[in-house]
This record gives C-alpha cells, sequence and structure tokens, in this order.
C-alpha cells in the first residue's frame, strides 16, 4: 500500500510506469528492422537512403502535373514551372511533419486522391469556352487553387482543435481500407497504363525493384546489404541506362510518335524548358478564385486523404519501430497536414498533399525508419526544386565528361 501512495498523488511510484518505459528497442518493436525512427545511420548512407526517398516520391511529382497541367492548356514550361513548385512545397510539408505534427518518418506529397475532382473543374464550362491555352491554363490554376484553400480549413479545423482526435477512435480498418482502395482503383486508368505503352522499360524496371529488394537482399557489399537498402535506386539507375542505350542505337527511329514521346530519354521537353533557378512563391500564377461548385468537389479529396493519411500514420509508426500514436498526435499532424494543404493553394501545386504511401513501401522494404533519412530527403527536394534541371543535367553532364576523359587518359 505505500507503494501505491506517492503514484495517488501524481508522483511516480513502484506500480507507475514511466514515460521513458514506453519506448522500445527495435527488434521488439519490429523483426529485422536496421534503423528505428531515433536512430540515425551513417551520413553517407543516410544521404544516399535520402536520395532513394525523393526518386520514389519524384514519380508521383511528375505524374501528377503530367496529367493535369495539359488538360488545364498549359505547355511544357507551365509543366516544368508546376512540378518545381509540388516539389519545393512538398520539401516544406515534409520538415513541418516530422519537426511540429506526428515527428514520424513520413514524406508529405502530391495526393492522386484530388486529381479527379481537380478534373472536373478543368472540364467546367465556362473554363473550357477559353480559346487562348495560356489564359485557360491560368484561370483555372486560380479555380484550382481557391478550391485547395478552401478545403484545407476542414485539416486545419478538426487536426488543431483536437476534434480528429475524438473521432479517430471510430474509423478502423473497415473504414480506411476501402478508402485507400476507392482513390487507388480510381486513377487506374491514369497510373498503371503507362507502364504498357513502353513495356520494354516499364517491366524491366518493375521486375529489378522485385528482384533486388526481394531475392538478393541478402547479398551484402562491405558488410552492408545494399540490395535490401537501395532496390529503388540500383533499379532505376540500371533501367535509365537502358532506356538510354536504346534511345542512341537507333531502337526507337522507326517507331510511332507515340512510342518515342513514351519510350525515349530524350523527349520529356522537361529540362530544356526548365530555367536554370527558380524559387517557387505564393500566388505565383495569380490570385485565387472561389467557387462553391469547385469547393465542394475538392472537399471529397480533402476528406479521403483525411482517412487516408489517418491510417498511414498508424501504418508507418509501426515500420519505423515507434508507438502507436496517441489520438492528440493524430489530431496534430492532421492539423499540420491542413497546413500544407493550404500552402499547396497558396503556391499552385494543382493538387493537395497527404502523406506518400510509396515511401512508407519504401520503409517496409529497406527497414529503415530513420527520422533523419526522411528529412534529408525533403533537403533534396527543397534544392533540387530550386535548381532547375536544365543546370543540374549541364553539371552532371560535365562530371561524366571528366571522369570519361580521365579513364581515357589513364589507359593511355
Amino acid at each position: 500500500m505505500t507503494g501505491d501512495f506517492p503514484a495517488t498523488l501524481g508522483m511516480p511510484g513502484p506500480l507507475q510506469s514511466k514515460p521513458e518505459d514506453l519506448s522500445h528497442p527495435c527488434q521488439e518493436q519490429l523483426p529485422e528492422l536496421k534503423y528505428c525512427i531515433n536512430d540515425n545511420p551513417p551520413w553517407p548512407e543516410a544521404i544516399a537512403l535520402g536520395f532513394q526517398h525523393y526518386l520514389v516520391m519524384l514519380g508521383s511529382s511528375i505524374m501528377i502535373p503530367s496529367i493535369l497541367v495539359p488538360m488545364m492548356g498549359g505547355n511544357d514550361a507551365d509543366r516544368s514551372r508546376v512540378i518545381q513548385t509540388i516539389l519545393f512545397v512538398s520539401g516544406i510539408n515534409t520538415l513541418l511533419q516530422t519537426t511540429f505534427g506526428t515527428r514520424l518518418p513520413t514524406i508529405v506529397g502530391g495526393s492522386f486522391a484530388f486529381i479527379i475532382p481537380t478534373i472536373t473543374i478543368i472540364n467546367s464550362d465556362n473554363l473550357l469556352s477559353i480559346d487562348d491555352d495560356n489564359e485557360r491554363f491560368l484561370r483555372t490554376m486560380r479555380a484550382v487553387q481557391g478550391a485547395i484553400i478552401a478545403s484545407s480549413t476542414i485539416q486545419i479545423a478538426l487536426g488543431f482543435s483536437g476534434l480528429w482526435g475524438i473521432l479517430v477512435r471510430f474509423l478502423s480498418p473497415v473504414c480506411i481500407a476501402p478508402t485507400i482502395i476507392a482513390a487507388g482503383l480510381g486513377l487506374y486508368e491514369y497510373g498503371f497504363p503507362m507502364v504498357g505503352k513502353c513495356v520494354e522499360i516499364g517491366i524491366p524496371h518493375l521486375l529489378l525493384v522485385l528482384i533486388f529488394s526481394q531475392y538478393l537482399k541478402h547479398i551484402r557489399f562491405r558488410h552492408q546489404p545494399i540490395f535490401e537498402l537501395f532496390p529503388v535506386m540500383i533499379g532505376t539507375a540500371i533501367t535509365w541506362a537502358y532506356a538510354h542505350l536504346l534511345t542512341m542505337s537507333g531502337a526507337y527511329e522507326h517507331v510511332s510518335p507515340k512510342g518515342k514521346l513514351h519510350c525515349r530519354t530524350d523527349r520529356a521537353h522537361i529540362i530544356g524548358s526548365t530555367p536554370w533557378i527558380r524559387i517557387p512563391y505564393p500566388l505565383q500564377w495569380g490570385a485565387p478564385t472561389f467557387d462553391a461548385d469547385h469547393v465542394c468537389g475538392i472537399l471529397a479529396g480533402a476528406v479521403a486523404t483525411l482517412i487516408e493519411s489517418t491510417g498511414h500514420f498508424y501504418v508507418i509508426s509501426r515500420l519505423s519501430g515507434a508507438t502507436p500514436p496517441p489520438p492528440y498526435v493524430i489530431s496534430r499532424g492532421i492539423g499540420w497536414e491542413g497546413l500544407g494543404i493550404l500552402m499547396d493553394g497558396m503556391f499552385g501545386t494543382a493538387a493537395g498533399s497527404t502523406t506518400s504511401a510509396e515511401t512508407i513501401g519504401l520503409i517496409g522494404l529497406t527497414k529503415v525508419g530513420s527520422r533523419r533519412v526522411v528529412q534529408i530527403s525533403a533537403g533534396f527536394m527543397i534544392c533540387l526544386s530550386i535548381l532547375g534541371s536544365r543546370q543540374t543535367y549541364s553539371t552532371l553532364r560535365l562530371l561524366i565528361f571528366q571522369a570519361r576523359h580521365k579513364y581515357v587518359n589513364a589507359i593511355i
């Protein structure tokens, strides 16, 4: 009885667990986990892992503008500017979420749940009636911005008020799983068929990542399982080199124009239309416009991401070796995600944001749940979005030329 007395007064007693007792070693959380949420890999390894996360989220960052910007009437330069903007804002949102939100190692990127509501805005009669493509792009972007800004209020209100923490106990996998599945199946016609447009490149890439991560993961180089840690990076490098070899060898000289567009490595028209240095800024497309019909459509996407991110928070806490987040942490994370959607609307990314399911899957593959790795990835997003693709491409060409020159001189 004497041991219980201090605990009843709010003081730590023998029968009361201390806060630090809630943190468990990695092996108690998830077997074979290499780095937990608070672990810091060596800097070279952490930078490489962060760049791999950047590569994974780069796919969705390019796919969303590639779908929406041409439908808005934008050209290649507009598409490159939107890609830079979504990368820049995603980097900032990731840093905010990992530092002040849930503090889980999750990347915040563009959400596919906003694509279909955005397409309904693009296809509205008053916007389709504009003949000039540039004017139609600007006015459509402003309409989308206004709808995204208005829809962000639901997550900000529910998150920072703490109401979502109260409501989250009524959510279960029965509610969350169908929401995620519906969002994914609704975008099937935009996603996987793109692989079929160039099967000789898309299918080998998928197979390489699968083989490296599942069948060659026990192969070590200098005591490091490089295929398990870097399956996406190695697979992407090999696939791109293979695709560039096919392009330079003339394999696509006599194919259809669509085949050249989807398979060649020199037909994206993004590198040449990107400025050397450009810093995205709020209201760069003009003042947002607000319409009740547009807001209602985008609001559906915001609600879908609200439920989707809640499920992601629990999954990422499990995969990163963290304890299950309490309701108030989930609510706080939703509030910061709402601020992220507000930033999406202010900067003009063409879609709202959510926690990235792709990078969560990457953590499950690599068994690396370090928060530092994700924050390094956010640094790549911000830096490489400011430095235009043209400069990056020119620098890479210069480095390759210098390396080749040194190699030839060494042989001679």
